[in-house]
């Protein structure tokens, strides 16, 4: 069932549509009527229809002051106008507002059917489009390269879940199979020079320095081809572009590390010495660490980046080894920039359980044999990200933890990981109620400071949600929700609320008329104070203050 909304100053009107049509048997359910386009705007930000049907003429608002409003706010909504033929004008701009489907008055049950099915069919292909699977199937076979070299950018930047890295390579038709895992990063040797970097030169010099950096760009490509040649003739690698140079990512069944770091150095010595030969420049290639976790991948690449910078000292035209360079008795454990968000995300929006989950995961795998100075520096960055985590939320740590905390040297106290373990996940959860508590105060004292303001500025006509969130500084897609969280009201309705208390003690302790009360709590219109204040009360102004006089 579609929502629709219903809008119409006259009521015989509105009452006979909603009277005359079988809504049911065509597919919509009227939510709500409306009397003008300002009440109706309030009810469509309220319930969000999927049709607002509108007359043009209203008062306050009329029908296409509505229809841009809608079409500006909540673009999907379909729109369907009622409108005379003596109303050509406002049917030119309606248009203009693409507005979906036009009913003539007078009008017939049968002709409103017969634009609603119009409409209703509408919202079914557009739905249908969206969902139509042999459509999608064709983008994501179109987009898959794009698909599939994104995804094995991601594995150089960050680490990935086992299950959803496994998961994408089969979606892509990677083989990512084996037990060792290496990473190559290849780079043309020499200095590949930016049309950014032209700025403040001579029209000779940038003539000479883009011709270079087109020829930098058509030497990474014959690069990339020869080395996916190379490596396919071998069934060893993938290559990819990535950082604008050369990637390959090595997955094998060896039997140890040392044999699939050795295939992988005899691959990337035959394009080393092709490239040298048939294309006449040279390369310095660096090779990272082998991983024997898939997950692993980016430690990897960060190892053969790091290997390249050693060029400087080993000169280039080289394969330049991670293992060589830099000796390494075991596997470093790495608090990367994936952990310290995992850890950070479930100190600030976590749960408990989360926060055990998460410090688990990072305490996986130390008790492997890691050195004591490596075990010492990661418990280190845990705790650095922890205190950061705290400083980001402006929580007092003397407060949180005591006058007494001195962090760092906890540390050395344990004797166990599990002791560690379990003190850091005190001290996330410790961080994490007081997040809590503050975050609340906060959302209250911002409910608040609105409601303060709204009280001293109700009378001003040009009050509204937007004004409200200018002065204190915060979005209005983020107060929205808050406000309705902690009022239980929207604030449209608590701005009508303020006013017709207002008006109602107005109308108990003075004599004023309508009109001069109307301005006196931010109404305009005069009509539409009275309108408003019979919707909100149920009585006229007039009523209500007879009715008070008489002591009813």
């Amino acid at each position: 069932m579609y929502k629709l909304l219903l809008v119409d100053d006259e009521e015989d009107v509105r009452e006979g549509v909603v009277r005359e049509v079988d809504w049911d048997a065509i597919g919509f359910e009227v939510v709500e009527t409306a009397e003008n386009g300002r009440e109706a705007l309030e009810m469509v930000e309220r319930l969000q229809p999927d049709l607002v049907v509108t007359d043009i003429q209203m008062p306050f608002m009329n029908g296409l002051q509505l229809a841009e409003a809608i079409r500006e706010r909540f673009p999907t909504i379909k729109l369907i106008i009622l409108t005379g033929h003596d109303e050509f004008e406002y049917a030119q701009k309606a248009i203009k507002l693409h507005i979906d489907e036009y009913v003539l008055k007078p009008f017939s049950a049968q002709e409103v059917i017969h634009a609603l099915l119009k409409v209703k069919a509408q919202i079914q292909k557009e739905v249908a489009h969206r969902e139509d699977v042999q459509l999608l199937k064709e983008h994501y076979r179109k987009s898959m390269p794009v698909l599939k070299e994104n995804f094995l950018a991601t594995l150089m930047n960050r680490k990935l879940p086992r299950d959803e890295v496994y998961e994408k390579a089969a979606n892509y038709g990677i083989d990512l199979s084996g037990n060792g895992y290496v990473v190559a990063v290849l780079s043309i040797d020499g200095m590949l020079i930016h049309e950014d970097d032209l700025e403040n030169r001579s029209e000779l010099a940038k003539s000479v320095s883009l011709k270079y950096s087109e020829d930098q760009a058509l030497k990474y490509f014959a690069l990339l081809n020869i080395t996916e040649e190379i490596a396919e003739k071998h069934g060893l690698g993938l290559v990819f572009m990535h950082n604008d140079e050369v990637v390959v990512l090595g997955a094998r069944e060896s039997r140890d590390r040392d044999t699939a770091l050795q295939e992988t150095m005899k691959m990337l010595e035959e394009v080393r010495q092709n490239v040298e030969k048939y294309l006449k420049f040279t390369l310095t290639v660096g090779i990272g660490t082998v991983m024997n976790d898939v997950t692993k991948l980016s430690y990897s690449y960060e190892d053969a980046v790091l290997a390249l910078d050693y060029r400087l000292i080993l000169g280039n035209n080289r394969i330049i080894c991670i293992d060589d360079v830099e000796k390494r008795a075991v596997e470093k454990i790495r608090f990367d920039d994936v952990k310290e968000h995992a850890l950070t995300r479930c100190i600030k929006v976590g749960t408990n359980l989360e926060i055990r989950e998460t410090m688990d995961e990072l305490f996986q795998g130390i008790e492997g044999g890691v050195s004591v100075k490596d075990y010492q520096i990661y418990l280190l960055e845990i705790l650095t990200c922890i205190l950061k985590a705290a400083k980001d939320s402006n929580l007092n740590v003397d407060e949180v933890f005591g006058d007494n905390f001195v962090p760092f040297t906890e540390i050395n106290k344990f004797t166990s990981l599990e002791a560690a373990k379990h003190w850091l996940v005190d001290l996330c959860a410790n961080m994490m109620n007081h997040i809590a508590t503050d975050r609340q105060y906060t959302y209250k004292n911002l409910v608040e400071m609105a409601k303060d303001y709204t009280r001293s500025h109700y009378h001003e006509g040009d009050i509204n949600i937007n004004k409200v969130c200018g002065h204190l500084h915060i979005s209005a897609g983020y107060f929205s929700s808050i406000f309705k969280k902690e009022t239980k009201m929207t604030f449209v309705n608590y701005l009508n609320h303020i006013r017709m208390e207002a008006a109602k003690e107005l109308l108990r302790s003075t004599d004023m008329k309508a009109l001069e009360i109307a301005e006196k709590v931010g109404y305009a219109d005069a009509n539409y104070f009275s309108f408003s204040f019979r919707k909100n009360v149920g009585i006229s102004p007039k009523e209500y203050r007879n009715n008070n006089e008489k002591g009813l």
